[in-house]
Formats: structure tokens, sequence, C-alpha cells
């Protein structure tokens, strides 16, 4: 169900976190105020790395402010299980396939649910009002 084929590619995998970050956290549900962000290198459908990102400030305005730092990071996809319109614009504008997943609380189980191909594109009906 994936838009990517998460299994004969190189992709780099954010995951919004709550802290620590990394593949044992909790996945947050809103990935502009999370605490971190779990990013994970998938190659060939097996974890080649894991790297915690802090999120930027989420100030008025400043839905962007994660996409920029993601896209920096050189993330090819994100698992959320709630975002805002224009973060889900911003996204598409830099590349950045967004998908979205409700099932599965820690990190480790989003990204077996992503190579396995068992999230979903998040839709712009899918957004959260107010962003």
């Amino acid at each position: 169900m994936t838009t990517a084929d998460s299994t004969t590619q190189t992709r780099v995998l954010a995951i919004p976190s709550e802290a620590p970050g990394g593949l044992q956290a909790i996945r947050s549900g809103h990935f502009g105020h999370c605490a971190y962000f779990t990013l994970v290198t998938i190659n060939d459908g097996s974890i080649s790395s894991v790297e915690t990102v802090g999120n930027a400030p989420h100030v008025e305005g400043g839905c962007m402010q994660p996409v920029l730092l993601l896209a920096d990071h050189g993330v090819s996809d994100i698992v959320v299980s709630g975002m805002g319109a224009r973060p889900l614009a911003g996204f598409a504008q830099v590349g950045i396939n967004v998908h979205y997943d409700v099932e599965h609380p820690v990190v480790a189980d989003v990204v077996a649910a992503f190579v396995a191909g068992q999230v979903q594109p998040m839709l712009p009906a899918m957004t959260c009002g107010g962003h």
C-alpha cells in the first residue's frame, strides 16, 4: 500500500518520536509537536542505520520548519498519524512521501509496517484542521 517500493531501494524514513527517539521510542501522535524524529535508513528492506534528530521549534506559521529540517537530512518518506494540510503540501513540494499509520505505537513497529507495505499514502482529506 505504500507509494514507494521500500524493499528494493535505499529510503530514509522519518518517524515523529517521543523522547529519547530511536527504534524503541513511542511514535508521536502529531509530527509538528514531536520531540524528535527517528530517521531510519532502509536498504533493500533492511535497516542500515538509525539516527535521532531534534525537531525544529513549532512556532506560529512554522509548520514548514520540520519539513525543511527533514529535507536537509535526505528524508524520502515520513510516516505520521496526524498532520495539517500546509505541511502535507510542503512535503510534496520538497519530494518527501507522506504515509499514514495509527496502528503501530512503537517506532520499530512503524518501520516494520512501512517495509511490509502496510502503511497508506496520506491524502489531503486526512489532514488535521487549523494548520
